[in-house]
């Protein structure tokens, strides 16, 4: 995590450098009147808002140490999302509190706060109305499984819905939200979308790298997507991105998985720096996992051996055995396919 720590007074200063030295990935931006009190401090002439504005895309979190409404002033003509802002953290120059000003959740400006607190026996300030319930969060709880949050405005609606004591309906075939909850809230478990939709919650959590169908849908259903799904690719060398993205969309279409839940691209060593084959993984934000050709034959695969890929790189095949491999076996979804320049196979991890 990069954080940049700011201070603007002598006493804060000598306070940033302290939090500095034990926050890993933390740098200390002070006035250049104080590079006395704070070796290796890196000194910022000019206006703090211009700082400040620099530094918010390319941070994920500050720590202020400084008067809140100063922070306050600093920080509101930036502001984008809950899920694209920076955490912010703001300290006393004592180091009595450090508050979790905003991005609390996702951003992780509670657990920085905490942080922050325990180097300078401070306390931490948390508002956030699930932590101060003692309730787990929908969105702490995506973000610490690695869950993507489709619809994030769903959030507010399910975790007031979860605050109020009203029933929330969940499916969740990995089990995590029940283990977190542990009992919690007035969560109610089932099997099925319709099962869920038929018990009259007030609200829906649903879990799932699959599509929904109109009739499983509500204004009032928080969809998390587990990132599970593995696409085993082989591909002719030159085989553009845009060829690649149309042939995984259309299967997944076919099959009602989501692309949201893809997890990574799994291909041939011999792949690796195949143009289009990373700029689709990059597009999804997502690894291109490669495996040699002697880790792919040693895979068992319902398809025949490829002549092709045995001539080309000595593998029996590509797809299958890398989303197998990258699944960390898992269950095949889909079996290979040709389209065009590429094969593709579809694998879920457990």
């Amino acid at each position: 995590m990069k954080i940049a720590v700011i201070a603007i007074t002598g006493n804060g200063v000598r306070l940033g450098a302290k939090v500095r030295d034990a926050l890993a990935g933390a740098e200390l931006y002070i006035p250049e009147r104080y590079a006395a009190a704070a070796p290796g401090g890196t000194l910022y002439p000019g206006e703090l808002r211009l700082l400040v504005a620099r530094l918010w895309p390319e941070v994920n979190g500050f720590v202020f140490i400084m008067a809140t409404g100063i922070v306050v002033r600093l920080i509101a003509p930036l502001l984008q999302a809950k899920d694209r802002d920076p955490a912010v953290v703001v300290m006393d120059e004592s180091g009595r509190f450090a508050i979790s000003l905003l991005s609390g959740h996702l951003g992780g400006a509670n657990e920085l706060a905490g942080r922050c607190a325990l180097i300078t026996g401070g306390r931490e300030v948390i508002t956030t109305a699930t932590d101060v319930n003692g309730l787990p969060s929908f969105d702490m709880v995506a973000k610490g499984e690695g869950w993507l949050i489709e619809k994030l405005g769903r959030v507010k609606i399910l975790n007031s819905l979860l605050l109020d004591g009203e029933p929330i309906a969940v499916v969740d075939p990995t089990g995590r939200v029940k283990e977190l909850f542990a009992g919690r809230g007035r969560l109610t478990f089932y099997e099925t979308f319709s099962e869920a939709l038929a018990g009259g919650a007030a609200g829906f959590l649903f879990v799932t790298n699959r599509e929904l169908l109109p009739g499983e849908r509500s204004d009032r259903l928080l969809l998390l997507r587990p990132r599970n799904l593995v696409l085993g690719i082989g591909c002719n060398r030159g085989t553009g991105e845009e060829e690649i993205r149309h042939v995984v969309c259309s299967a997944l279409e076919r099959l009602s998985l989501s692309l949201r839940s893809v997890r990574c691209v799994a291909t041939a060593e011999a792949k690796r720096d195949e143009p289009g084959l990373n700029a689709f993984a990059a597009s999804l934000g997502v690894p291109l996992t490669c495996y040699g050709s002697s880790e792919l034959n040693q895979v068992p695969v319902p398809s025949p051996p490829s002549s092709h890929a045995l001539a080309a790189i000595g593998a029996t095949g590509v797809a299958e055995p890398a989303a197998l491999l990258a699944s960390a076996g898992g269950a095949l979804l889909m079996k290979k396919i040709k389209s065009g320049n590429m094969t593709l196979a579809i694998a879920e991890k457990r």
